[in-house]
């Protein structure tokens, strides 16, 4: 998925169409977000990561 933002990102920095990977990547979160329910309804209850955690192990 990161690399997915990144491309939209750089189409928008360029003023370029980005509408074909914006789709994608909202089509990507809506999946994360289906597969995220998914688990909490089997009993998941682990907090999971979000991007501060991703941010914080870069450093």
């Amino acid at each position: 998925m990161a690399d997915v933002e990144v491309s939209v990102r750089d189409l928008v920095e360029r003023d370029r169409d980005c509408t074909e990977k914006a789709l994608a990547q909202m089509e990507l979160r809506r999946r994360i977000n289906l597969l995220i329910g998914e688990w909490k309804a089997a009993g998941g209850t682990d907090v999971l990561p979000d991007i501060r955690d991703r941010v914080r192990g870069r450093a």
